[in-house]
């Protein structure tokens, strides 16, 4: 097994204390998932914020209510080309009591492929930091990211 260095740990901030930076990217994503504005250009503009900062934090930053609401999750990873790898992630996720909705990979160039994995974690006995970590230190298994909520 690799040992895992790198862990996603999520805390619970009050907002009057984040830096503006990360409040106006808050702003920049209601105004893209409302329609109001259909462009991350127009966004920024709007909110005065630069595009380079959104991007930094638009991936990590998600209001509280939003992620009590989220039951499904997408997960982006890297695995070895081996036979059963796949087989194993998607039994250590049932076994945790998610619910694989989708499943895309590419073929596998350089004897890596990537899977995109689509999970409904709410039957999950434990949560999806616990998960990411559990993958991260599957041997086969290169890279995990979660690249989205929804």
């Amino acid at each position: 097994m690799k040992k895992n260095t790198e862990k996603d740990t999520f805390y619970l901030v009050r907002s009057n204390i984040l830096p503006e930076a990360i409040l106006k990217t808050i702003e920049a994503k209601k105004l893209l998932d409302s329609g109001e504005v259909d462009m991350v250009y127009e966004a920024v503009k709007r909110v005065g914020l630069s595009r380079s900062a959104y991007y930094k934090y638009k991936d990590g930053i998600f209001p509280f209510n939003a992620m009590m609401k989220e039951k499904i999750v997408t997960i982006s990873m890297d695995l070895e080309h081996k036979s059963g790898l796949l087989s194993k992630v998607l039994s250590l996720i049932a076994r945790l009591g998610g619910n694989v909705l989708t499943i895309n990979q590419t073929i596998p160039l350089q004897e890596i492929a990537n899977i995109v994995l689509s999970i409904d974690t709410v039957n999950m006995k434990d949560g999806i930091t616990e998960l990411l970590d559990l993958l991260k230190e599957m041997e086969g298994v290169k890279r995990v990211q979660l690249i989205g909520r929804g």
